[in-house]
């Protein structure tokens, strides 16, 4: 038989393209079309209902960036179609080619409530499936002027302060048509066979064999009438297409995804109309199709629907009790995982899983986040924690260097604790289910021999309106087709149960999901970085003094409303586009504006606590909110501060320079103002390497290869510039109780003032970097060049500390060139050790170098700014102050209790005398991260702690008030059994014992 392939499918491609696919639709007629163009930002629907329409016609501009024009449709369906399917095409101007990423809108009735989104791929509104002729129509469309901003081009277009106001979009129809249902049917079986081909062996006899009932459905087509001879057509394929798939044949669950950034290249007020758009699409496709299951993730964006679109609410809570719309993930947003704290981690699932269980009665069982830059260590103890038994993810298929060896497995945190996870072959989170994602989904899969099926989230995302009809009828075709892998659309809670039982014994991966990609995001947007740590800490101290006062002072209320709504401001700018830096600048400049507003209203609600507490007197009192005594003050209470020890002396250094001691460190700031000698005196060892000298900052050329914002490439260590030029030294006056040297240094565009101080008593040395920053594509570090030879170093992360290789021996270890740690990093030989601290940045670097003498230099150096252009390009322009330490013979504990303090800062007023701590633990390596009153609101106080060390503890903690039961619990404050807590004591103190990096909740019953 001669080969004739490649003749068929060229044929199958033509006459699909070219009359198949058009004759969907049979008859046109256009609709009416009035316009009005929203002035500002967009209206509630009642005043785009109401609001004065004029004239428009297919073809006219509208639009300009972030506008919103409202259309009025009108029009009837002609008493000739009775009978028909007719559909109406509302196609504002899409690009098909981006999804998510342009003109998006919103169909409305005349009463207000939503018909569905309109997308590239979701451009129709069905009329009626059986038209009797003569019905009315009357639509309002929301349409957004969403600029595209995908080009990876520097523009002024991502804020509406800066973009210009030239339409972005031409309205291109307005019709209403009769749809050919049978015409509809044949485009999908032959797509899903094209596609089928595409993917088999050219000598697989399946290949031809479909070939050959493809061919024969074409002929059976006449191409002058396609509607009346598609049913003919489509008889010769039924076999093919019926013939079923080999026993051995992958298994795919299918489930319905839009993922949507709650913010990226579109403002939060954006991501709320997106939400509402791809839900009304998705409830109406659900409408017709009862097998469609679709998986929503972020709490936050089903709230969005509650507040904005109560209608609309209420069907996604019908769907939701049907079993349809699946709420996933359990989390607030989908968050960064890499730089959020501890106790902010454990609330994105306090609040996210409170949400569904209040709302909807159901407790998420799993975590879906397909999308986060990288995965910390400790995330499977508090997954657990949270009562969820399974991860998702699929960012990391993007790594640069080394392909991660399993797609399912056991992913075990720093305590020990495993959660079952996957991560779906098909490298998408936004699949269509055509051929070759499926047959790449097979192929790709890791665990072949073991296991036999993944996942496989499908649907437009952003924006992009979710899943489709069409994708719907690929999965029906797809079932249990010869060639292709099985596929069954199905809730992700069934296929995890129906992986995890096949292959119980996974294989086990153990510590953090490196994301060997997006290592920029560690630094971009210095300032929504530092409105995060800042508002992690204040929160801790409004709630702890808060709950102090509460159950101290009579008629203190706990302000619980004004808390949570706080919370959860601070969780929604974790989402792993915000926190991380990779957003336009309307969400970055909207971000700072928020913090700022957090901030004030946060430590208004400490000082009037704190107020409560310190009653009527003149007593100077320290407030300390860290988790360990400081000055004799201790940990959660407010007492007198202890005198300072030995003063601080400030002497001229030989050479040009200063010296500044305290009778713990001599610290020696040589004519360029560079530290050149922290000498721990205690312990007779100098912390820098020989010739070198520390707080040098360097300046590198930044210019990835693609993604500005969210990258640095390794190249960019080839050149470097050491910022050693002076512009004054001066000793400031600090009194007794401090020495600081000041340093000032102006280059490029840019100037810095440095302040470094030694203080009475202290084991670190404090330095202030304030930066006036107008460089473009460059890159800030902070290098401190340290004498330890040092195998790893131990970076903190929530709840405990990951330790990372010095080395480069395998691919691995050279891909962790950018790093991320929370408040400190430490380097360590046996014996003795340094840390640096830091009060609000995140990435860092770590290399190693071995000097003439034999010595190893172990330079650890801090990534302070960034200047990348895309997608906002004046990133973190303007002035910055930048906190850290350097703490010479530094313990992992010490780093622990300087970092604390570092980030929590001692308040001081006036009040009557000493506030005892509401609870207090008797070992430093326990951490108390969390004090606070019942979710619930019975006034019990939760306190949660947490291993430190990496090691065994036993501790005791004390509560600071009468407790008639102690019980351990989860973090969503249900009773856990079996529990670390043990019984109290006659004195009501509790004996706890934890296991290395454990987190313990234990909610203290007041008698």
């Amino acid at each position: 038989m001669h080969d004739d392939r490649s003749i068929t499918e060229q044929r199958l491609r033509r006459v699909l393209g070219e009359r198949i696919r058009p004759a969907v639709r049979s008859r046109t007629l256009p609709l009416t079309v009035e316009r009005w163009d929203a002035p500002g930002e967009p209206v509630p629907v009642a005043e785009g209902l109401a609001a004065p329409y004029t004239p428009c016609a297919a073809g006219d501009a509208w639009g300009p960036a972030w506008g919103t024009t409202w259309f009025r449709i009108t029009g009837a369906v002609p008493a000739d179609w009775a009978g028909r399917t007719v559909e109406a095409v509302l196609d504002l101007g899409f690009d098909r080619l981006m999804p998510g990423f342009q003109c998006e809108g919103l169909v409305h009735r005349a009463d207000g409530s939503e018909v569905k989104g309109l997308n590239p791929y979701n451009d129709w509104v069905r009329v009626a499936d059986r038209a009797a002729g003569g019905e009315r129509i009357e639509w309002y469309v929301e349409a957004a002027a969403n600029p595209v901003l995908v080009e990876h081009r520097p523009t002024t277009e991502g804020d509406r302060m800066t973009s210009g106001d030239r339409p972005l979009y031409r309205l291109a129809r307005t019709d209403l048509t009769v749809f050919e249902t049978e015409v509809w049917e044949l485009v999908q079986d032959l797509d899903v066979l094209e596609g089928l081909m595409s993917q088999l062996a050219g000598d697989d006899a399946r290949r031809h064999t479909v070939l050959h009932a493809v061919g024969a459905a074409l002929d059976a087509l006449d191409l002058d009438d396609v509607p009346g001879t598609a049913a003919a057509a489509r008889a010769r394929l039924a076999g093919v297409l019926a013939s079923p798939a080999h026993a051995s044949a992958h298994r795919i669950s299918a489930v319905g995804h839009a993922h949507i950034d709650s913010a990226w290249l579109w403002p939060l007020r954006e991501t709320v109309r997106k939400v509402s758009r791809t839900a009304s699409n998705v409830v109406a496709l659900m409408d017709e199709h009862p097998e469609f299951v679709f998986a929503m993730s972020q709490a936050q964006q089903l709230d969005w629907i509650k507040t904005h679109r109560p209608e609309l609410f209420e069907r996604v809570k019908k769907k939701i009790a049907d079993g349809q719309f699946v709420p996933v993930g359990g989390m607030w947003v989908e968050s960064d995982t890499n730089m959020v704290g501890g106790e902010a981690m454990v609330r994105q699932f306090l609040y996210g899983k409170k949400f569904f269980l209040e709302e909807f009665g159901i407790d998420t069982k799993g975590v879906w986040l397909p999308d986060s830059f990288g995965y910390t260590a400790a995330l499977p103890q508090i997954v657990r924690l949270a009562g969820n038994r399974w991860f998702l993810t699929q960012k990391i298929c993007w790594s640069q260097t080394n392909r991660f060896p399993h797609h399912t497995f056991w992913w075990e945190g720093i305590d020990g604790s495993r959660v079952f996870t996957h991560f779906p072959p098909v490298d998408t989170y936004n699949s269509d289910l055509g051929g070759a994602q499926l047959a790449h989904a097979a192929r790709n899969y890791r665990e072949k021999g073991r296991g036999t099926r993944s996942l496989v989230p499908f649907g437009w995302g952003d924006g992009g309106g979710g899943p489709t009809r069409e994708q719907l009828a690929r999965a029906r075709r797809l079932r249990d087709l010869e060639g292709s892998p099985r596929v069954e659309i199905e809730r992700p809670d069934a296929f995890f149960e129906r992986a995890r039982a096949e292959y119980e014994d996974a294989p086990v991966w153990a510590g953090e999901l490196y994301l060997e990609l997006h290592r920029g995001t560690y630094t971009s947007q210095a300032g929504t970085k530092q409105g995060n740590r800042r508002s992690e800490s204040l929160l801790r101290e409004a709630e702890l003094w808060a709950a102090t006062a509460a159950v101290r002072v009579p008629g203190f209320a706990y302000p619980y409303e004004d808390l949570e709504r706080l919370w959860k401001t601070v969780l929604l700018h974790q989402f792993h586009d915000i926190l991380p830096g990779s957003s336009i600048a309307w969400v970055h400049r909207e971000a700072r504006e928020t913090y700022a507003r957090v901030g004030e209203e946060l430590r208004a609600l400490t000082l009037a606590a704190q107020t409560a507490l310190a009653g009527e007197g003149d007593e100077e009192l320290v407030f300390n909110c860290a988790p360990h005594a400081r000055r004799g003050v201790p940990a959660g209470g407010a007492d007198r501060p202890a005198p300072a020890p030995q003063p601080v002396t400030v002497e001229e250094r030989h050479g040009g320079g200063h010296v500044l001691a305290n009778g713990r460190l001599l610290v020696e700031v040589d004519g360029r103002g560079l530290i050149v000698s922290a000498y721990d005196l205690e312990h007779g060892r100098e912390a820098l390497a020989p010739g070198a000298a520390a707080n040098l900052l360097q300046i590198h050329p930044d210019f990835p290869n693609m993604w500005d914002a969210w990258d640095v490439e390794a190249f960019y260590r080839n050149r470097v510039t050491d910022l050693t030029g002076l512009d004054a030294l001066e000793v400031t006056d600090a009194g007794p109780d401090a020495g600081t040297v000041t340093v000032t240094r102006s280059f490029g565009s840019s100037a810095v003032s440095q302040t470094i101080t030694l203080r009475a008593g202290a084991k670190t040395v404090d330095l202030v970097t304030e930066v006036d920053w107008h460089e473009t594509e460059k890159f800030l570090k902070a290098a401190f060049p340290l004498d330890v030879k040092a195998e790893r170093t131990s970076s903190e992360t929530q709840f405990g500390h990951v330790q990372r290789a010095t080395h480069t021996n395998t691919s691995w270890e050279a891909a962790r060139f950018e790093i991320c740690a929370h408040r400190w990093i430490h380097a360590e030989e046996p014996g003795w050790g340094t840390a640096l601290l830091n009060d609000s940045t995140y990435g860092h670097d770590v290399t190693r170098d071995i000097r003439p003498d034999g010595g190893q230099t172990t330079t650890v150096r801090l990534s302070l700014l960034r200047a990348p252009r895309y997608p906002d390009p004046r990133t973190d322009q303007g002035r910055h102050t930048l906190g850290y330490s350097l703490a010479p013979g530094a313990g992992i504990g010490d780093a622990v209790r300087e970092g604390h303090a570092l980030n929590l800062p001692e308040r001081v007023l006036r009040g009557a005398g000493p506030v005892a701590p509401l609870v207090a633990v008797d070992d430093d390596a326990v951490v108390v991260e969390s004090v606070k009153l019942a979710e619930d609101r019975g006034g019990d106080v939760i306190v949660r702690l947490y291993e430190s060390r990496g090691g065994r503890a036993r501790a005791v903690l004390t509560p600071g008030f009468p407790v008639g039961a102690a019980t351990e619990t989860d973090l969503l404050e249900r009773p856990l059994s079996p529990t670390a807590v043990g019984a109290p004591t006659p004195s009501g103190a509790l004996p706890l014992t934890l296991r290395p990096f454990q987190i313990v909740t234990v909610r203290l019953h007041r008698a």
